[in-house]
């Protein structure tokens, strides 16, 4: 299993500041840029140094942001609260929808069991579906921001194009669906260091995974669910996909595969499907 798609020994999930603050990493880095700056006008036969150091923590931050679990650079659900309000509860999050075809058998599957489920739409396909968002949301399960339009290059945004991609979001499923948003997952869960004061100042939580299991590139459902699933524990928060998914070689969406039997092994654990709105702290 890749060390980055499972929790690790005593990792805290709890929710996180709501004022951004910086984190180590983004106060280290701000210091090095001023010091830098310093010492090349100190001392301007330094600034092939000062150079050589303010790129080698540009790539470091870069870094960070590729480790769509990391918390270097800000607060980051890889797991429910450890005093949220559900408790024994697993969060099956699924992206990149609404799909027309994909998503109303979900959400038949999803009903079969009587679970619930967090769905992080793209704005634009909220829009263009707008009937199935509002289905989803009729059934009980929860719709969150994943961005206007799914930009693959979403990490490479300055601060400008990276709020208008959040925003429109945030605008077109209030507008959809009557409710806003609370969390944000970005395009492949890729960011940048511009990314959390954007999230603060909407009042946004950030969301990865414990878990994900490559469903938008793996055909194979038994390795899709064998990744989700083992183990399987309470505060999990799972990644499937109703958009983008991968098709088995019946045909058959990978995700309409795995999801009953995930929520039959949940059922075994005694573990309840919730979503995220209902795993936020009192």
């Amino acid at each position: 299993m890749n060390p980055l798609d499972g929790p690790e020994a005593g990792e805290r999930c709890d929710r996180g500041p709501r004022r951004w603050l910086p984190t180590p990493l983004l106060a280290a880095s701000a210091a090095l840029h001023l010091g830098a700056a310093a010492a090349t006008l100190a001392r301007p036969r330094l600034w092939p140094w000062a150079l050589t150091a303010v790129a080698a923590n540009h790539l470091g931050l870069a870094a960070a942001g590729l480790l769509p679990r990391s918390r270097l650079l800000g607060p980051n659900w890889t797991c429910l609260p450890t005093r949220s309000g559900a408790p024994g509860g697993v969060a099956i999050t699924i992206d990149d929808g609404p799909d027309p075809d994909v998503t109303p058998r979900v959400l038949s599957r999803l009903a079969e069991f009587h679970a619930q489920a967090t769905f992080f739409c793209v704005g634009e396909r909220v829009e263009r579906y707008s009937d199935l968002a509002q289905e989803i949301v009729r059934r009980g399960h929860a719709v969150e921001n994943h961005s206007q339009r799914h930009r693959h290059n979403f990490a490479l945004l300055g601060p400008g194009a990276m709020s208008a991609e959040i925003t429109r979001a945030q605008d077109s499923i209030r507008r959809v669906t009557g409710r806003s948003p609370r969390f944000f997952r970005p395009p492949a869960g890729l960011r940048n260091p511009f990314l959390q004061p954007l999230l603060s100042r909407l009042q946004l939580h950030l969301v990865s995974w414990t878990r994900r299991g490559f469903d938008t590139v793996d055909r194979d459902a038994d390795r899709v669910y064998g990744r989700l699933a083992h183990p399987l524990r309470s505060g999990d928060i799972l990644l499937l996909h109703d958009g983008h998914a991968a098709r088995g070689r019946n045909g058959t969406p990978v995700i309409l595969e795995v999801l009953p039997r995930l929520l039959d092994a949940m059922g075994a654990k005694q573990l309840q499907p919730v979503t995220l709105t209902s795993a936020l702290p009192p």
